[in-house]
């Protein structure tokens, strides 16, 4: 069984109210490492044997009509070892 995963995050023109609490919130519990944050979303699908690029594929398109809005997101689609 392989996983196959897609990341789904904002484009950076857009403004990311959830990022933004994130990084506000970060000093106020003691961690000062923050320059920056986004949040996003990570999809995770499994499929029986090894990835083929068909299957990739699939997903690519599936992440482009489904699983991320390509007016303001953009997402990469990778092989999880």
């Amino acid at each position: 069984m392989a996983t196959i995963v897609v990341d789904v995050m904002l484009k950076p023109e857009i403004l990311d109210p959830q990022g933004q609490a994130v990084l506000a919130a970060l000093p106020r519990l003691g961690f000062t490492f923050a320059k920056s944050a986004r949040q996003g979303k990570r999809f995770e699908i499994e499929v029986d044997g090894p990835v083929t690029q068909a299957q990739l594929a699939e997903v690519s398109k599936a992440a482009e009509t489904l699983l991320a809005n390509p007016v303001i997101e953009t997402f990469t689609v990778r092989v999880e070892e």
